[in-house]
């Protein structure tokens, strides 16, 4: 009999034991959009990230709308320990969505990551402050008087994929998944037989067998 649903804890503990090439793989056997094009680490960050995702949206202040408080802080303020903060900055690089304050406050609220569809400046206090960032580039343009926050927690489009606050993040060297709440646990598992599967046909290799056999595309898993 099997036991209960796993929690999100649970599931983000087997992420952190896959890469995001494993996950790509797995979203694609469901059909299912999650690699963010574009989008590496800023700087070498040396370990596998997955956090929970909370969504944030920016852009041009809208004609007429007086002050406002800056682009994140609120979603800080009320982020929980692990969680990835994920920027919809519609992929422009030629201001930054998030600078070196904010990520002084974002490791004080235990926040895995910043994911972000555009650029960052300062990427020099985030990587001594140990916070990895993912983005498209690094400039240093303010975002203040040009871009500001026009949505917290709602469904946003980053690099053509839909996200939303909950759905979950993993992020490595090779670049950033977003896998979907609804689909998780399925797409986990998955990613999980691909990897044990990949193992398998690298020690093949290793063991001489041809790479024309071990590579065939019969070998690889798909949904049951």
């Amino acid at each position: 009999m099997s036991g209960p649903p796993a929690g999100p804890a649970s599931l983000l503990a087997r992420l952190a034991a896959l890469d995001t090439c494993a996950l790509s793989d797995a979203l694609d056997g469901y059909g299912r959009a999650g690699v963010l094009p574009g989008v590496r680490p800023l700087w070498p960050v040396p370990r596998v990230v997955v956090g929970r995702v909370r969504t944030l949206r920016v852009g041009p202040k809208p004609p007429g709308s007086g002050p406002t408080v800056h682009l994140g802080t609120q979603l800080i303020e009320t982020a929980e320990r692990g969680d990835v903060v994920l920027v919809d900055a519609g992929g422009r690089t030629d201001v930054s969505s998030w600078g070196g304050i904010l990520s002084t406050a974002a490791t004080q609220a235990g926040i895995a990551a910043i994911v972000i569809d555009g650029a960052c400046r300062d990427i020099g206090e985030s990587e001594q402050l140990g916070l990895p960032v993912f983005g498209k580039a690094v400039v240093p343009t303010s975002a203040r008087g040009r871009i500001v926050q026009l949505g917290m927690d709602e469904e946003i489009t980053v690099c053509g994929v839909p996200a939303r606050t909950g759905d979950l993040l993993i992020a490595d060297v090779c670049g950033a998944v977003v896998v979907p709440q609804d689909l998780a646990e399925q797409v986990v598992e998955l990613a999980e037989r691909i990897a044990a599967r990949e193992r398998d046909m690298v020690a093949a290799v290793r063991s001489g067998r041809s790479v024309v056999d071990v590579m065939h595309d019969s070998q690889f898993p798909s949904p049951q």
